[in-house]
C-alpha cells in the first residue's frame, strides 16, 4: 500500500527509517552494478535525494528499498554508459581498457541475478558467491571486514558503508577531524581497489575465520559505543544502535551459525540495562545499585532465547560464552541475587576460549563478588604487571573498589587517583571523583 500525497514530515520520517534500515541492502545491491564503491555511494546518495523530492507527491512507495535500489541502480547504469561513450569518443585517454566498467554486464545486473558482473579487473571485482550464503550485503561485509584492512579502517569502512553513516560522524565516532577520516577512508578504497579484494563472500574454507574477524568489528564497534573512551556522554548511543542493526543483519544472513547467535545475544544482553546506566542527573550508576525495572524485558527475552541457541551448537565460541555470562547479570531479580560462582566458570571458559588481560581483569572482579573482596583484590594484583593492562583505567578503579570494600582507605584513595588519570570519559570520572570525596568524608 502506498502512502499518497504525504506530509513532508512523513516523507522525512520515512526517508530517514529507509536509511537506517535499507542502506546497506541498497549499497549493497549498487556495487554490484557499479563495481566502484565511490561510485555506488554517489549513486544511493543520489537516490535518498530524490526520494525525498518524490514520495512528497507520488506517495511512499510499500517497498522503500526497492524502490531506492532501482533508482541507485539506473542512475549507475546511466552513468557507466556515459563513462563508456565518454572511453569510445576519447581512446587516447584509456590506458587500461580491462579496467573499465562494462555497462553491457550492469545491464545484465539489472536483468537477474543469476548472472555475475564485470570480470576481476574492477576497481573491486565481482564473483558470486556460494548460493547457501549469497547476499550483496553479506558480500558488503566481508568487503569491509577484509583482513588486508588495518582494524580501524574496517571500523570506519563498515560504520561509513553498513551503516551509511556520513565522514563527518564517523570522524566523530574516532575523535579526528573529518579531513583525517576522509583521508583514512579513500586509503581504505584504494587499497581495496589496489590489492583487488574481491566483492565476494569467501570460500567456505575460509569462512570460519572470516566471519570471526566480520563478528569482532561489530562487537569493537558496539563496546565503543556502550562505554565511549571519551567525551561528555557515557554512551555513544548511535555506534551502540548501529552495531545491534549489524547484528542482527548478520544474524540473518548466517542462520544457523552459533556465533553471530552468540554476538546478537551479547549486544541485547547488555543494552538491555542501558536505560539504568545513568541517573536523572547523567551520572553514572554501577551494575549493584541500578534500578533493574528500567531495564529493557524484551531484549532480555530475546538475548536469553539466542544465547541457548547459541549454546546449542556445539562447543561455544567467545561470544556465546560473554552472552552467557550477560544472561546471567539479566536473569538475577536484584544483584544480590548474582549468581557469581557460575559467572566465574563461565569466565574460567572464557579463557580458554579467548584468552586475553581484560577477560582476566573480569573474572577476577567477579572472584571478588563470589569469593570476597581479598580474593578479588589479590586475583587484580597478579594482573598488574599486564602491560596490556598498565594504562588501564579499569584495573585501577577495580582495585579502589576492593580496597574502599576492605576499608584500606590510603590505598583505595591512591587507585582512585591512577584510575583518575587514566580516564577519558567525563561521566566515569565523575565517578571516580565523587568515590574520592566519599573517602575524604
Amino acid at each position: 500500500m502506498i502512502d499518497v500525497d504525504p506530509t513532508a514530515a512523513a516523507v522525512a520520517a520515512a526517508v530517514a527509517d529507509a536509511h537506517r534500515s535499507e542502506w546497506a541492502f541498497v549499497l549493497a545491491a549498487t556495487v554490484r552494478v557499479t563495481c566502484d564503491l565511490d561510485l555506488a555511494e554517489e549513486c544511493v546518495q543520489d537516490a535518498y535525494a530524490r526520494a525525498l523530492d518524490t514520495w512528497g507527491t507520488a506517495g511512499i512507495p510499500a517497498r522503500p528499498g526497492a524502490w531506492l535500489t532501482t533508482v541507485a541502480r539506473r542512475r549507475a547504469l546511466d552513468l557507466l554508459r556515459r563513462d563508456a561513450t565518454a572511453r569510445r569518443a576519447l581512446p587516447l585517454l584509456v590506458t587500461d581498457p580491462a579496467l573499465a566498467p562494462r555497462p553491457d554486464a550492469a545491464a545484465d545486473e539489472l536483468a537477474g541475478p543469476e548472472l555475475a558482473g564485470p570480470e576481476p579487473g574492477g576497481s573491486v571485482p565481482v564473483q558470486l558467491a556460494d548460493p547457501a550464503v549469497a547476499d550483496d550485503r553479506l558480500r558488503l561485509v566481508f568487503t569491509c571486514c577484509h583482513p588486508a584492512l588495518a582494524t580501524d579502517a574496517q571500523v570506519a569502512l563498515s560504520l561509513r558503508l553498513l551503516c551509511g553513516l556520513s565522514t563527518a560522524e564517523v570522524a566523530r565516532a574516532f575523535l579526528v577531524s573529518e579531513a583525517a577520516m576522509a583521508a583514512r577512508i579513500t586509503r581504505a578504497k584504494k587499497k581495496i581497489a589496489a590489492a583487488r579484494i574481491p566483492y565476494r563472500v569467501p570460500p567456505r574454507a575460509e569462512l570460519p575465520a572470516r566471519v570471526d574477524a566480520v563478528l569482532t568489528v561489530v562487537h569493537l564497534m558496539f563496546s565503543t559505543g556502550y562505554a565511549a573512551p571519551t567525551g561528555e556522554e557515557l554512551m555513544r548511543d548511535d555506534l551502540a544502535e548501529r552495531s545491534l542493526d549489524l547484528a542482527r543483519m548478520l544474524r540473518v544472513l548466517l542462520p544457523g551459525h552459533g556465533e553471530a547467535a552468540g554476538l546478537l545475544a551479547l549486544i541485547l544482553l547488555t543494552d538491555a540495562r542501558r536505560g539504568a546506566r545513568v541517573d536523572e542527573a547523567g551520572r553514572l550508576v554501577l551494575l549493584a545499585d541500578q534500578d533493574r525495572a528500567r531495564w529493557d524485558p524484551a531484549k532480555i527475552n530475546e538475548g536469553v532465547a539466542l544465547v541457548r541457541e547459541a549454546l546449542g551448537q556445539g562447543a561455544p565460541g567467545r561470544f556465546a560464552v560473554m552472552a552467557a555470562i550477560a544472561a546471567v547479570h539479566d536473569e538475577a531479580p536484584r544483584f544480590g541475587d548474582t549468581d557469581w560462582p557460575q559467572i566465574v566458570g563461565l569466565y574460567d571458559l572464557l579463557m580458554r576460549r579467548w584468552p586475553s588481560p581484560v577477560v582476566a581483569l573480569n573474572r577476577a572482579v567477579a572472584v571478588g563478588f563470589a569469593d570476597g573482596p581479598a580474593e578479588g583484590l589479590a586475583a587484580l594484583d597478579a594482573l598488574a604487571a599486564s602491560p596490556e593492562l598498565a594504562g588501564y583505567g579499569y584495573l585501577s578503579a577495580s582495585r579502589a573498589e576492593f580496597l574502599r570494600g576492605l576499608g584500606r582507605t590510603g590505598e583505595a584513595r591512591l587507585a582512585y587517583e591512577e584510575a583518575l588519570l587514566l580516564t577519558g570519559n567525563a561521566v566515569e570520572r565523575g565517578f571516580l571523583a565523587a568515590r574520592l570525596d566519599q573517602l575524604g568524608s
